[in-house]
């Protein structure tokens, strides 16, 4: 089994460790290895979910239409309609 040693932790930072690990009845290092395999799991859960890009792009997708470009965009143009709502001013 490997070893690891860590160096320049912070007092507070170690503080925090052993007290962490006293409230679970384990060593430090045990605790330590207990957050970091938390951690990595947490981490290979989150890589398996798509990223709010990938939604948007997978809900965004795009359409296909044999329709030129310029008689699409024409057709969205004559859709439109002026509103007269603030037409009197605000």
């Amino acid at each position: 089994m490997a070893n690891l040693q860590v160096k320049g932790i912070d007092d507070g930072l170690y503080e925090q460790l052993k007290r962490l690990a006293t409230a679970e009845n384990r060593s430090v290092s045990q605790e330590i290895i207990f957050l970091v395999k938390a951690h990595l799991s947490s981490q290979k859960t989150c890589r398996a979910m798509p990223s709010p890009a990938e939604v948007l792009l997978q809900l965004s997708g795009s359409w296909e239409d044999s329709r030129p470009a310029g008689e699409i965009v024409a057709e969205i143009k004559n859709a439109r309609k002026n509103s007269q709502r603030l037409a009197g001013g605000l």
